[in-house]
């Protein structure tokens, strides 16, 4: 296993690219990392890094020791969990890809039960736009990803919720205010679908684009200045909470008259519900779908 402890050094110090931050990971002081990775080049017979006063440099030869030492770590991690997945205690990493919206307002009351529930298993999270959680699906980075709307996904999709979308804002109080105001409408950068879903509602309205807009990069942003009553905004129910204070909530509507939703999906291969940590995620997560259900929530 030497030879695995030296892998997940040269792993490091790709990540970081700096001596300190990278000897502060590993629990070393910076001479004996020195000391060690000088004697992992020795046996490469070649140089792996270039230093420099702005930190480390990787080397052609040091490029390809890398690609091949981290694929080697990941297929370790592999190995890991099929054991640990024989094994009656829930081990292993849990590898969760997750939309943005998702993460910050709904995820971490689950996550806080998971890691109370099964203290042995360790959470690697990457969250992102939908999009970029299908990604990490087909590149095999993550076992599971929740997304937002509907994806086209050939293996297990399990629907977990769905929220509606509301024109919030401090004075308007319905859709026919909007074209009278001179208020901007605040939008927030997304995925692309998600983005068109409010564009055909906007046209299907009104048939006419916004009088000022404002476009951020973060749906949090387009809340607070929303609630600060700099402008309007249309946001999914999953950011409102019910605290919020002198805010008018109008629920949007398709052309049937029916409240306009966003569906949120839990997805994955099935090859990654057979490890322990990730079925008992999802079992975990079906639980408190159920409790929010049963709470009207």
């Amino acid at each position: 296993m030497s030879t695995l402890s030296a892998f997940h050094l040269l792993s490091v110090l790709a990540a970081e690219m700096n001596m300190r931050k990278a000897s502060e990971r590993l629990f070393v002081s910076q001479p004996a990392l020195s000391q060690r990775l000088q004697t992992i080049e020795a046996e490469w017979g070649t140089k792996l890094f270039i230093r420099s006063q702005k930190g480390l440099t990787l080397t052609p030869a040091g490029e390809m020791v890398i690609k091949f030492v981290n694929e080697v770590l990941e297929k370790e991690e592999k190995v890991k969990e099929s054991i640990s997945a024989m094994n009656s205690e829930v081990y292993g990493t849990l590898k969760i890809a997750v939309a943005n919206i998702v993460s910050q307002n709904w995820l971490p009351k689950v996550l806080k039960k998971f890691v109370e529930r099964y203290p042995h298993a360790k959470v690697s999270l990457v969250t992102g736009w939908s999009s970029e959680i299908l990604r990490s699906m087909y590149e095999d980075h993550v076992h599971i990803g929740i997304v937002r709307g509907t994806p086209d996904w050939k293996g297990i999709k399990i629907p977990l919720f769905e929220d509606h979308l509301y024109l919030v804002d401090k004075e308007i109080t319905s859709t026919e205010d909007v074209m009278k105001t001179e208020r901007p409408f605040i939008q927030f950068k997304s995925d692309s679908n998600y983005y068109q879903e409010i564009q055909d509602w906007w046209h299907r309205q009104y048939q006419t684009m916004p009088k000022r807009t404002i476009v951020v990069d973060q749906i949090e942003t387009c809340k607070q200045m929303a609630f600060n009553g700099i402008g309007y905004a249309i946001l999914p129910a999953i950011t409102l909470n019910g605290g919020e204070q002198d805010i008018f909530k109008i629920p949007l509507l398709d052309e049937s008259g029916e409240p306009l939703k966003r569906d949120t999906s839990l997805i994955g291969y099935e090859s990654a519900f057979k490890l322990k940590q990730v079925q008992a995620f999802v079992d975990l997560i079906k639980e408190h779908v159920v409790e929010d259900t049963n709470h009207g929530k």
